[in-house]
């Protein structure tokens, strides 16, 4: 067994040897100069000594001597040792080592290092419990998360899991393969959140498809968070290249992007042909490439070609990102085209052809039969565990990446013990689970394996045209075949007229407002756009006046339409039954502005108390619209319904409503499942959410709906399954309909062909990914990953604790009889005097200025007039109340509380705690932070007692603890047993992790070297067999690109090789005292 321990002693054994001959000649140098009287030489620092001679101490010996530690007088934040002293000269003069290197100070410019007092502070339970919360937020360990409740969503388990793989992976890169309704895009969020509390994550760019953008999906979603995203055009983005070539990179401005697909093109990849220079520059020829801390990519299964602009523009900014998302409700199977390209373009140093992807795979199925053996625990379970295991190991890929990986060892050493108790065997269980070749590369959570949140009941209202109706229907179909045959069908006038036609099949009493805003060309604000995110382009003038007086004549038949409106008197009645339930909440859809223009006004004649969302209502009132339809309906200011575009309700939740009413039906399931997603969702109290669909007969709208949509089963259940299968279905549709040349019967006939073949594609791609799981490892039980997020939640983290750090903080900074946090209910009331808010501000000040806006909305408070700030540490809380200042982890107010909260010297608490499972009695006990070097640095806090009873519980016994009535502190005899007993963990701790750091790294380089080869060949083939110089162009950059990031990634390995330690710090040494609940 390698002696790490030894060998790390040697070297430092070695280091110090070094060292002191290297001061020991130092100071004979120095008494050499000394006694030659030659002693001046040229000092940098010289002009920061005292100009006037009265200033310089008369000095005949120093005041330092060597192994002190001294303060520079111009910035105390800088201690330095003393290892040299010339007093040769006018002024003693030291020699001192700073910032890894000499440098040399004369007396005047030092001051003694202020020693912390003798005596030892002592801590309340309260200031303990702040002082180990402020160390936490501080010290990230890869063992918790800090997302956790950290956005103004509702809090659902299962969305962290991403966030844990992510963190835990060797490279920050994952695709998130979750089905539709799951939350692809709230587990982004969580994991930019996790990420800022980990590192410094000031740029993020979004990539996504242009109808999100046009929808401000992300923009939405991301405010939830706390975060400003900006929406790049093609100037915009073209203005940050240039930048970017310019000043060497992105503009600062532009750190948080949102950058739609259709952006990608020759011109933004390789620059624009020209005589200049820069007219030349494209994304591809940047010198240094723009580095984004993160790169979302959503739908990301649109990279599926790689000679397209977008997949190798997407390539680039994935090459040079230190962290990589992946958004895709693509199949995981080994069939999947999609599957392989993504993992190409996340991990290339891994996938690097479609053998690689299949060798991959290989060891998952032995994987598998092992988990599966150790969970059933049948005679013989361990042998046949340790077969499947060295099966494993056998395949290729095993032996190359697998066999000699730590992990592997260690799950192998563990299954192959003599006595395995039950507690052991599931342990061991998510050890070989672990072992999953893709597990850290992909997430992929299905409706089925969470459980349907509720039952849908769909229903289906027809509401027949009246005859006036049904003559201007009529009229209106006549009319637009008559445009289509003038414009010979283009496809922009196409889409228009299918616009017409779906406006007449939702509401015909905004078919005026719509045909005028056509004739007007005022079309931009109706929020109607195709799947590719284009709104309907205007019409030419000269065919406008061909076809204005036809207009005209359908404008005027629907001015004179009789106020007999079936379809609206069946919502009423819906709506009517609805409010006199105990739940009385309904959420209408449609997907144009004058329709829901036009229910407002009939909701206002019925005397319903409802509201209308859109996508032009300011944020701020959509936030206030939400919140009063949660009221309970005995409150006057509650709404009982609302009324929604189709955009209206993005990143709004709605769980407490259980009616969802379809005035009209987007030809997309993805879309009808958003809709649905609303209310079906985590946290529905509801056993049964209503689903009723209004429906028209003989419109565009009832037979897509009655041939297609209803087959595919879109309102029974989540469709899940692929994007890419969804997306053809509502691609196709559109052709169908838009087809007009098309009898009714050949539509029909085709509509449901359509359907057939979807359901087909559906139940096939679902039934293969089923048997394919296995070789991915997604079978993973929900309580293995349920305990996951469990494990992963800090009591120190949490909202009463983080509230507990900001008491603190204000009690030691601000008058300690103060209060300033008021309120009992979650939503409070922070109020600081002004002498009060310039203190907070003056901390504020210590740290980097950030462009945030909760950083700049905390400033702006700290500078202002007002005394009070709505505030909130609970996410539910949050979540309600948009304009409450939510401070979680990330909050600058609780980010200056850590620090201004950080102790030094000794730390001594006296508690007592009541538990009936313990011995009562008096326990000594320490918390020391462990520091972790190496390949995976990590940070913890570490319990040691006299008892190990105790010490194994110790961290949850001081969350109840509270002060000690005695007021006993530890005793010496005791701090000396308890430091031997913390150095024997230490040492049995350090030894292994420096052992287990040399193996991963070892094991890290040899798979690192054998993919990079890989690699690089493949690259130098393809750029010999390229016969287009852009391509050519493309891939040499991307070798290039390879070889210096494997280059780089071997550096680093190297040199975590040699730094792995523990370094270890006591945060408190205290007195436990440990009663039963009888004694009390």
């Amino acid at each position: 067994m390698l002696d790490a321990d030894g060998v790390l002693r040697g070297k430092v054994e070695k280091y110090k040897d070094k060292a002191i001959a290297e001061m020991s000649s130092l100071n004979a140098n120095e008494e050499t100069k000394s006694n030659s009287s030659r002693s001046v030489s040229f000092d940098v620092n010289s002009s920061a000594s005292p100009a006037e001679p009265d200033d310089k101490p008369d000095q005949t010996s120093a005041s330092f001597s060597v192994g002190d530690i001294v303060v520079l007088k111009s910035d105390s934040s800088v201690l330095v040792p003393i290892i040299g002293i010339d007093t040769s000269g006018s002024e003693v003069r030291y020699s001192v080592f700073h910032e890894g290197t000499t440098a040399q100070y004369y007396e005047s410019q030092l001051t003694a290092e202020q020693q912390p007092s003798a005596k030892a502070s002592t801590l309340t339970a309260k200031e303990l419990h702040a002082y180990l919360t402020s160390l936490i937020l501080l010290s990230p360990s890869s063992t918790k998360l800090f997302s956790l409740r950290s956005g103004r969503v509702q809090f659902v388990p299962y969305q962290y899991r991403p966030v844990l793989k992510l963190v835990r992976a060797d490279r920050p890169r994952l695709l998130i393969a979750d089905e539709v309704g799951v939350g692809k895009t709230i587990e982004a969020g969580l994991i930019i959140k996790e990420l800022k509390s980990r590192m410094d994550i000031s740029s993020v760019l979004i990539i996504c498809p242009k109808a999100l953008v046009a929808e401000r999906k992300w923009y939405l979603e991301m405010k939830r968070f706390d975060e400003q995203f900006t929406a790049l055009d093609g100037s915009t983005l073209r203005h940050c290249i240039k930048e970017t070539d310019l000043d060497g990179e992105w503009p600062q401005q532009y750190q948080k992007a949102i950058v739609p697909f259709s952006l990608f093109d020759s011109n933004l990849l390789f620059g624009r042909e020209g005589k200049s220079r820069r007219a030349k520059e494209g994304l591809l020829s940047l010198d240094p490439p723009p580095k984004f801390d993160l790169v979302i990519v959503d739908e990301a299964h649109h990279l599926r070609n790689p000679q397209t602009f977008l997949h190798q523009g997407v390539r680039y900014f994935c090459e040079n990102a230190e962290a990589v998302v992946f958004l895709s409700a693509t199949p995981v199977q080994l069939g999947s085209e999609d599957l392989f390209t993504l993992l190409n373009v996340l991990r290339p140093d891994l996938v690097i052809d479609h053998a690689s992807f299949n060798q991959m795979a290989a060891p998952n199925k032995p994987i598998n039969a092992a988990v599966s053996e150790c969970r059933g625990a049948e005679v013989g379970w361990q042998g046949r565990a340790v077969e499947h295991l060295q099966e494993a190991a056998e395949t290729q890929w095993g032996k190359l990446f697998l066999r000699e990986s730590p992990a592997f060892q260690s799950a192998f050493d563990l299954v192959r013990r003599d006595e395995i108790s039950d507690h052991d065997r599931v342990a061991i269980t998510r050890t070989i689970e672990e072992l999953y070749t893709f597990s850290s590369l992909i997430n992929r959570t299905r409706r089925r394996d969470i459980g349907e949140f509720t039952v849908r009941t769909p229903e289906t209202l027809n509401a027949p045209f009246t005859v006036r109706q049904q003559e201007l229907h009529d009229k209106l179909l006549d009319t637009i075949a008559n445009i289509l045959s003038i414009s010979h069908g283009q496809q922009n006038v196409k889409f228009m007229m299918t616009t017409v036609r779906r406006q007449a099949a939702s509401c015909l009493y905004g078919l005026k407002p719509l045909l005028s805003d056509i004739l007007r060309g005022k079309l931009k604000d109706l929020e109607v756009t195709d799947e590719s995110g284009d709104a309907p382009a205007e019409l030419e003038p000269a065919l406008l006046s061909q076809i204005k007086a036809s207009v005209d004549e359908i404008i005027s038949l629907a001015e004179n339409l009789d106020p007999d409106d079936r379809k609206a008197d069946e919502l009423l009645r819906v709506l009517r039954d609805k409010g006199k339930m105990s739940n009385n909440k309904a959420l209408l859809f449609t997907t144009f502005r004058h329709t829901l223009s036009y229910l407002a006004g009939r909701c206002e004649q019925e005397g319903l108390r409802f509201g209308v969302i859109h996508g032009g209502i300011p944020d701020e009132e959509r936030a206030d619209l939400r919140k009063r339809f949660s009221f309970e309906k005995e409150r006057g200011d509650a709404i009982d319904v609302l009324l929604s575009s189709e955009v209206g309700c993005e990143g709004l939740d709605f769980q407490f409503c259980d009616l969802l009413v379809n005035y009209d039906l987007p030809w997309n399931p993805m879309r009808i499942e958003q809709r649905i997603g609303r209310i079906d969702r985590y946290g529905q109290k509801s056993q049964s959410v209503a689903i009723v669909n209004l429906i028209t007969p003989g419109t565009v709208d009832a037979e897509i709906y009655e041939r297609c949509l209803l087959r595919i089963g879109v309102f029974n259940h989540s469709v899940g399954g692929s994007e890419e299968i969804l997306g053809e279905i509502t691609e196709q549709l559109r052709n169908i309909e838009e087809s007009f040349a098309l009898t009714a019967e050949q539509r029909e006939r085709q509509l449901q062909q359509l359907a057939d073949n979807g359901i087909r594609r559906i139940q096939e791609e679902q039934t293969l990914e089923s048997k394919q799981a296995e070789l991915f490892g997604l079978n993973v039980p929900n309580q293995t990953w349920e305990r996951e997020i469990e494990e992963a939640e800090s009591f120190w983290l949490s909202s009463q604790s983080l509230q507990k750090t900001v008491e603190a903080y204000f009690a030691n900074k601000l008058d300690p009889s103060g209060e300033y946090v008021l309120g009992e209910k979650p939503l409070k009331t922070l109020r600081l005097n002004q002498e009060a808010r310039a203190t907070l501000l003056t901390d504020l000040r210590k740290f980097p200025r950030s462009i945030e806006p909760v950083w700049r909305h905390w400033e702006k408070w700290l500078k202002g007039d007002l005394p009070t700030l709505s505030v909130t540490f609970d996410q539910k809380t949050a979540a309600e109340n948009d304009g409450t200042t939510y401070l979680n982890v990330l909050h600058p107010l609780v980010r200056q509380a850590a620090d201004a909260l950080q102790r030094s010297g000794v730390l001594t608490v006296s508690l007592e705690v009541v538990d009936a499972n313990l011995a009562p009695g008096e326990y000594a006990f320490a918390v020391y932070q462990w520091r972790n070097t190496g390949v995976k640095p990590d940070e913890t806090l570490v319990a040691v007692c006299d008892s190990p009873v105790v010490e194994a519980r110790l961290m949850t016994l001081l969350q109840m603890a509270t002060d000690s009535t005695d007021g006993k502190i530890q005793e010496a005899e005791q701090t000396k047993t308890l430091d031997a007993r913390h150095h024997s963990k230490w040492s049995d701790a350090r030894a292994e992790h420096i052992a287990r750091n040399l193996e991963l790294v070892q094991h890290r380089i040899q798979s690192l070297l054998a993919s990079g080869k890989a690699r690089c060949q493949l690259l130098e083939d393809q750029i010999n067999a390229a016969t287009n110089d852009k391509i050519t162009l493309m891939k040499q950059r991307e070798l290039a690109s390879a070889q210096r990031d494997g280059q780089r990634r071997l550096e680093d390995l190297k040199k975590s090789s040699e730094t792995a330690d523990i370094h270890a710090k006591p945060v408190v040494v205290g007195r436990l005292a440990i009663t039963n609940e009888t004694e009390r």
